[in-house]
């Protein structure tokens, strides 16, 4: 198994390029009338390609104000603030400038766990939220596609994946996440995939830079079933997609909302020439603040 870093250089490329893409430009968001507690919570979430912070806004307040919520289950508005990486938004939150940060479920059960100065911020609308992910692949290469598809078929059928996310996930222990041990086959292709690596129990890089979390379990049996080595190129979250269609990686992993979700675009965060696997895992998102 190889391993490098891509420069942040990326990361100004892909904001330039693709920020404004697929939502139709600015809009203002509409205030919150139902529900709210009248307060607003500067919300850190990862940097989207496909939108604004003021689309998000509105994106949100439409998805909260439409959520079945008790009138006894006042919560307070949520307005979306950008970063590039988790370990940014926590800076962000023990800085103040913002008051929570929106993370996957187990993301979020992970840093609350491994930290004792976070907690977790009930929320009955955004809590609803759920993302489905994916290996990204560049349009034109439908046979590696297929070749993933299959695998992820294969691993629901056997079991496999319900025993990687059991094991990466369910039943890890968060002070003691497993490192991964990536075949290397002689004479066997190389496939580079890009990991932030800073989302743990999901993606995460060792400061010895050994892989461990469930995406890079993933990429073991990847490199087992398709027969190919695998080369992990860790990257920041902005730079995804012009690793991907810059060539500089064949295969990267995504997390979307579900197509078909009438409250949040799909192409919210998918990049053009960009074709997603069959999704292997599904997770909500949750919300963390500092205690008080």
């Amino acid at each position: 198994m190889n391993f490098k870093k891509v420069a942040k250089m990326l990361l100004s490329c892909v904001m330039a390029g693709a920020l404004f893409a697929g939502c139709g430009g600015e809009q203002v968001a509409d205030k919150p009338s139902k529900n709210f507690s009248g307060d607003a919570v500067r919300l850190g979430m990862i940097t989207p390609l496909n939108s604004t912070e003021k689309i998000m806004e509105d994106i949100l307040v439409k998805f909260e104000e439409k959520a079945d919520i008790k009138a006894s289950e006042k919560v307070p508005h949520s307005v979306p603030k950008f970063f590039d990486s988790l370990q940014l938004m926590q800076m962000g939150i023990e800085s103040g400038n913002i008051d929570a940060i929106s993370l996957y479920n187990s993301v979020a059960a992970y840093v609350v766990t491994t930290n004792d100065k976070f907690e977790i911020v009930p929320n009955p609308a955004l809590n609803k939220i759920s993302y489905s992910f994916c290996f990204a692949v560049r349009k034109n290469d439908a046979q590696l596609k297929t070749d993933l598809d299959k695998i992820v078929d294969d691993m629901k059928a056997d079991g496999s994946l319900d025993k990687l996310i059991n094991d990466y996930i369910i039943g890890v222990d968060a002070n003691n996440i497993p490192k991964v041990e990536i075949p290397k086959i002689d004479g066997a292709e190389t496939l580079k995939v890009g990991i932030t690596g800073d989302l743990p129990p999901l993606d995460l890089i060792l400061p010895d830079n050994s892989p461990a979390g469930f995406n890079t379990a993933m990429l073991a049996e990847v490199s087992k079933r398709l027969n190919k080595n695998i080369e992990i190129v860790q990257i920041e979250s902005g730079s995804r997609a012009t690793a991907l269609n810059s060539k500089l990686i064949d295969v990267v992993f995504w997390a979307i909302v579900p197509f078909g979700n009438d409250d949040i675009p799909a192409n919210i965060d998918k990049p053009e020439g960009v074709e997603l696997s069959a999704p292997y895992f599904k997770d909500n998102v949750a919300q963390i603040k500092l205690k008080k």
